[in-house]
């Protein structure tokens, strides 16, 4: 005669809503500090934008011998041509290259700090 025993495999229900817990604690621990270094990132980014735009703006000035407070109204895309390509905000901000001479800015400088 054989006896037949019955194993179950598996997890119980407390088992489940322990593994959802942790996952849970886990996501609400590293959530934030995703969202600060992705902030952090585009921060860096627009800086560098900026430092970019700053270099190109003063490399056109040299050439077109202009000297320092001279506008730069309406030649961005002049500018533009002294990099690969037209920068954009990857906080979604808008570029304003100002005189030669004075640093360009972010329209985002005031909110996130994107200033050189």
């Amino acid at each position: 005669m054989k006896i037949r025993h019955h194993t179950r495999s598996g997890f119980t229900l407390v088992e489940i809503m322990i593994v959802v817990a942790i996952i849970g604690l886990l996501a609400t621990i590293a959530l934030p500090n995703f969202i600060k270094a992705r902030v952090t990132a585009q921060k860096n980014a627009c800086i560098q934008n900026l430092k970019q735009i700053d270099s190109a703006k003063e490399q056109r000035a040299l050439e077109n011998k202009k000297t320092e407070g001279a506008s730069t109204a309406g030649s961005e895309s002049a500018v533009d041509a002294f990099m690969k390509s037209a920068p954009v905000c990857p906080g979604g901000g808008s570029y304003t290259y100002n005189a030669v001479g004075t640093n360009p800015s972010c329209s985002l400088s005031a909110s996130n700090s994107h200033t050189l």
